[in-house]
Parts: structure tokens; C-alpha cells; sequence
């Protein structure tokens, strides 16, 4: 018996071996916009690998204009010394006529838009800055800087730049209609009964600013030790989870972050319920701007089956005992069920955390 082990494990190595040989190297690019790189701009770099397995070196730089990621495992990192040096900025909105004349609308106003599983985004600047150029009109404002519905997404030391719904941070598999089903809207996706695994994202020591319902989606997000800007405005909502049905299993989690604000914020509030079953968590929060002490808002009547949840806000967190109810502070005791590896770990075990 142990002769055989020996061998079925060698055997297994060797079968290991024979596909990490078979798979295709991944092939690196560098992208500058003084023309020192292979290509000028970021999505020329992208389209040079169609099948994806790319990773793709941006020298510091502003580059202007629309990035979209449909392949699995792309890679973009900034060169520079810090986020700030690198910049992918657009300008479009929701209400920016597109190509066929229509209003583009907030999902398809994004400078950056991913949709393929496997990516990673380190040491750059994504940035929308619609609002900064042209004012804040009352329809339309909506200017996304990433729409992002891939799976197993990381993404470290990113700044988000932008005003009403900076980060969608989305899933392309909960709303999305069923194969063959002609019907389309939020109302789509599995039956109510129907478990559907979310979107995973990981988002470490980032930097996020907005006012407006500036983080939102139905993805199963962390945010780890990421620092939450409000931007000048009479009301800035942290937060606008997407949480359609209870057997789907998206909601955002944010660990040991901190919220800041600039002058000219008035009322400022973790979030508000996009959808019925809105989950959002917050651990550990550092409040640096004054929060309102009733946390959330109501939007619709959603509140009365969302899932909001504090543990540890700190600062200027206002008195949680008047936070609006169903909200609830959670115990020493529920803090297993969220940390990284068990928010997002998933069917596969994955653990963005110690990931390469």
C-alpha cells in the first residue's frame, strides 16, 4: 500500500507538471503615453490580448478615455510611485448620448468597465470626472468611474474617483435573466427559491470618494482597510447594496475602515437600500466626519427587509442607539462569519488575501 501511494503520487505530479507546462505564459505589456511602451493607450493593450492572461504595465500618466475588460484574467498596474501618478479617466454619464443616440444610462457610463472573472487592478487612479466638468445637472448625473461584474476581482491600492455612484460594484450573475427567458430588468435572474452565488470582489486599501449612492451593486464585496470620501453635497449616502431576492447571497462588508469627509457635506449616512434585501455590514469604522446618528435611510420601503449591521464604529459615529431600526449592532460573537475568507471564500475556497 505504500509502494502504491508513492507511485499514485508521483503519477499526480506529474500530471501537474505536464499542464502547468501546457499552460500559456502570460504575457506582459507596458503602456505609456509618451510612446516609451508597446502601445499609447490602456485599451489598445487590452485588445492585444483577446483571450485574456495579459498583465498590463501602465507608466505614470493621465490616459483619456474608455476602458472595457471582457477577458478573464487581466492584470493592470500602475508604475508609478503612488495611485495618484497613474490616472484612467472619462467623462461620460447617464445622461451622455452614446453611439445610437440614446442616453448611455449609469451602467454603461463607466470610464472602466469589467466584466471578465480573474482581474486585478493595483496602484492606479479610475476616475469619472463628469461632474467636475460640467456641474451637477438634476437628471443623468449618475457617472460611474468602475462597473466591475466579474468574479474574483482584486483590487489593492485604487483610488475611485467620481461624485454620484462612483463604484458599481456589480455581478453579472443574480439579475441577469434566466437562459432562454426573454425577460429582462432587475426582477430577472433565478427563481426566488434558486441560490445564486454573487459576484466576489476584493478591495484592499483603497481609496473611494462620492456623494450620492457612491458604492453600489449587488456584488459579495470587502472592503478592507479602505478609507470612504464624501464628497460636497447636501446628502451623501455611503452605500446603495442591491440585494434582489433572500437565496441570493451578495452584500458588502467593510473591515476596518475609515470615513472621511470635505467641507459642504450635509447629511451623511451609511446607505440606503437599493433593493428589497440591501445587505451591507460594517466593522470596526473609524468616523473622522460626523455620521447621523440614525445610520441608514429608507428608500421605497426597503428598509423593513434589508440587512444592515455595525460592530465597533468609532469617532464620530454619532449615538448608535438611535440608529433606525431594523439596523442592529452585532456582538463579539458574530465576528467569525465576517471576515475576508468567510465573506468571500465561496464554493471554490478562494482567499484573495493570500492570493500572489
Amino acid at each position: 500500500m505504500v509502494r502504491f501511494s508513492r507511485y499514485a503520487a508521483a503519477a499526480q505530479l506529474a500530471l501537474v507538471g505536464a499542464a502547468l507546462a501546457q499552460a500559456p505564459a502570460r504575457k506582459t505589456v507596458v503602456v505609456a503615453a509618451d510612446g516609451s511602451g508597446q502601445f499609447a493607450t490602456v485599451q489598445a493593450a487590452v485588445d492585444s490580448a483577446p483571450d485574456g492572461n495579459i498583465l498590463i504595465d501602465i507608466k505614470p500618466g493621465v490616459y483619456w478615455g474608455l476602458v472595457v475588460v471582457h477577458a478573464d484574467n487581466v492584470e493592470l498596474r500602475g508604475l508609478g510611485k503612488v495611485p495618484q501618478d497613474t490616472v484612467l479617466l472619462y467623462d461620460n454619464s447617464a445622461g451622455t448620448p452614446g453611439p445610437d443616440g440614446r442616453q448611455l444610462g449609469t451602467g454603461r457610463s463607466g470610464t472602466v468597465t469589467v466584466t471578465g472573472d480573474n482581474f486585478t487592478a493595483d496602484n492606479l487612479t479610475m476616475a469619472n470626472n463628469f461632474e467636475w466638468l460640467h456641474g451637477r445637472t438634476n437628471e443623468g448625473a449618475q457617472a460611474v468611474a468602475l462597473h466591475v461584474t466579474g468574479d474574483r476581482e482584486v483590487f489593492r491600492h485604487v483610488r475611485f474617483l467620481g461624485y454620484q455612484d462612483t463604484l458599481y460594484a456589480d455581478s453579472k450573475l443574480c439579475h441577469a435573466p434566466p437562459a432562454g427567458s426573454s425577460t429582462s430588468g432587475p426582477a430577472a435572474g433565478p427563481g426566488p427559491e434558486e441560490t445564486c452565488h454573487a459576484a466576489r470582489q476584493f478591495y484592499s486599501d483603497c481609496f473611494i470618494e462620492g456623494h450620492v449612492d457612491f458604492i453600489f451593486g449587488d456584488a459579495k464585496a470587502v472592503f478592507d482597510h479602505c478609507e470612504i470620501h464624501a464628497m460636497a453635497h447636501s446628502m451623501a449616502t455611503l452605500t446603495a447594496q442591491s440585494r434582489l431576492r433572500p437565496s441570493e447571497d451578495s452584500g458588502y462588508l467593510f473591515l476596518h475602515c475609515t470615513v472621511t469627509a470635505e467641507p459642504g457635506v450635509g447629511d451623511l449616512l451609511l446607505g440606503r437600500p437599493w433593493r428589497d434585501y440591501s445587505t451591507v455590514v460594517f466593522i470596526d469604522t473609524d468616523f473622522k466626519a460626523p455620521l447621523d446618528p440614525k445610520g441608514w435611510l429608507e428608500w421605497g420601503g426597503r428598509l423593513k427587509t434589508s440587512d444592515y449591521a455595525e460592530y465597533g464604529s468609532t469617532g464620530e459615529a454619532g449615538d448608535v442607539a438611535q440608529r433606525i431600526a431594523p439596523s442592529r449592532q452585532l456582538t463579539a460573537a458574530d465576528l467569525p462569519r465576517y471576515t475576508v475568507q468567510a465573506w468571500l471564500a465561496g464554493t471554490d475556497g478562494w482567499d484573495p488575501e493570500n492570493a500572489p
